[in-house]
């Protein structure tokens, strides 16, 4: 089966999503298709092992797990069952503090902390669609690593909707409420890029 043997006006779910094996990798967005950039940057992935690094040293040890793309989160609505599932996303990376949501096909509930890091052509998807659907989910932390401008927006859920903390740049350093005690050095996150 091929991508473009799906018809991309129906809505599908985890269980379609499951049984796809497309050398192009999707996610699905409240029930709609959406292709993912080609491979990302090198100084997206750069940004994004950085990110991975610095954040699994910092729980070595302690309770919350750190995954980064390709791994599946699934959020669900209504029930868990893989055929209400309409939204499944690979974020650049995921904190999971509560283990009972990982399971063998990833998490199955809302990560504790996602970053996406912005790509030419996903923005849109990252910036409005995401922050939606991750919002609505109950994703706490809600980070968006923008490396053209080298800044890291960080999106805080409060009483169910994300307040906006000022956009950190070089000079700033980047905490994080889901994991007290962590640093992140916007320099040295950008540095070499």
């Amino acid at each position: 089966m091929k991508l473009a043997d799906l018809d991309m006006n129906k809505l599908y779910t985890y269980a379609d999503y499951y049984q796809w094996k497309f050398e192009e990798r999707v996610e699905l967005i409240k029930g709609v298709i959406f292709k993912m950039s080609p491979a990302p940057s090198r100084a997206h992935q750069e940004i994004s092992g950085n990110l991975h690094i610095s954040i699994g040293v910092f729980l070595k040890n302690k309770p919350c797990k750190v995954y980064a793309a390709p791994f599946d989160v699934r959020l669900p609505r209504k029930s868990k069952d893989d055929k209400d599932i309409i939204t499944v996303v690979q974020p650049d990376i995921c904190v999971v503090c509560d283990t009972n949501k990982l399971d063998e096909k990833g998490c199955l509930g809302a990560p504790d902390l996602i970053v996406e890091v912005l790509s030419p052509g996903n923005n849109k998807k990252e910036i409005r669609n995401k922050f939606d659907v991750y919002e609505e989910a109950g994703v706490k932390e809600y980070w968006i690593v923008d490396p053209v401008y080298q800044t890291v927006q960080i999106n805080k859920l409060e009483n169910g909707k994300y307040v906006p903390m000022r956009a950190l740049s070089v000079g700033d350093i980047a905490t994080s409420e889901i994991m007290p005690g962590f640093s992140l050095d916007i320099e040295e996150l950008f540095k070499g890029l």
